[in-house]
């Protein structure tokens, strides 16, 4: 399994423009975050977790141009607003793309891009298939995922593992019921927003209790606003498993 992850930022505490802090200012590019979304190779196949705003640049960036399915944790725009642009993929491959997400999630997408699910369809409009789904494994071209049921403030949002490996944003609380499905992942991924108390994101100490009770071999931070902090910074204070993702980061897992 080849994961890339193509954005690791966030909406949340994006910067007015001008803004001079340590992050917004930095040259590093670990330091430049656009909206978190991971692509992820298996088996031969090619799926993506999230559309944000960021999708085309991100895809671009990556040079992907295979794309079986689109997987969704949850129905904020800066998870879904890039739909449109899997035109490219229905052109390229001539098919439908199918798209999972729960009810919420479809029914918000089907709001926000009714031109797609019109009856009268314009010429060119993405091209798709969608797929309910609800907190229990489904499989995606024969790959299983397992959704992980996280609150975000109060909004249900799914985290997903696909065997050893699981991937969760936008987490605030997590059960005791869901957290024991994440445990014996060897890779995890979570959210940590910043170093501040926020209402519905988890903080870096927080997020760093969770690594430390689930004991992954590895473990990586994503959806990071720049009031977390420089990234040579943090991650030099961080545990010896645990590493800032950045956008364009490659992990290969067996």
């Amino acid at each position: 399994m080849n994961i890339t992850f193509l954005g690791t930022g966030t909406s949340q505490g994006i910067p007015v423009i001008g803004c001079q802090c340590n992050v917004c200012a930095s040259l590093d590019f670990r330091n430049k975050r656009l909206r978190s979304s991971i692509h992820i190779e298996m088996d031969q196949k090619s799926f993506v977790i999230d559309t944000g705003p960021d999708f085309r640049a991100q895809m671009l960036r990556e040079g992907i141009s295979q794309l079986d399915a689109v997987i969704y944790t949850h129905e904020h725009k800066d998870h879904t607003a890039g739909l449109d642009d899997i035109r490219p993929f229905n052109f390229m491959q001539k098919k439908d793309m199918p798209i999972y997400g729960t009810r919420p999630v479809l029914e918000q997408i089907k709001r926000e891009f009714s031109y797609v699910f019109s009856s009268k369809k314009y010429p060119g409009v993405p091209q798709v298939i969608t797929h309910e789904i609800q907190n229990k494994p489904f499989d995606v071209h024969e790959v299983t995922f397992t959704p992980i049921e996280v609150l975000h403030y109060k909004l249900p949002v799914f985290g997903y593992r696909i065997k050893d490996f699981t991937y969760i944003t936008d987490a605030k609380y997590i059960s005791k019921k869901e957290m024991d499905k994440i445990r014996g992942s060897k890779t995890l991924v979570l959210n940590a927003l910043q170093i501040s108390e926020h209402i519905s994101h988890l903080t870096l100490a927080e997020a760093l209790e969770i690594i430390e009770e689930i004991k992954p071999e590895k473990a990586y931070l994503t959806h990071i606003s720049h009031k977390l902090g420089c990234h040579q910074e943090i991650e030099k204070e961080l545990p010896n498993n645990v590493f800032l993702a950045h956008d364009g980061l490659k992990i290969s897992l067996e």
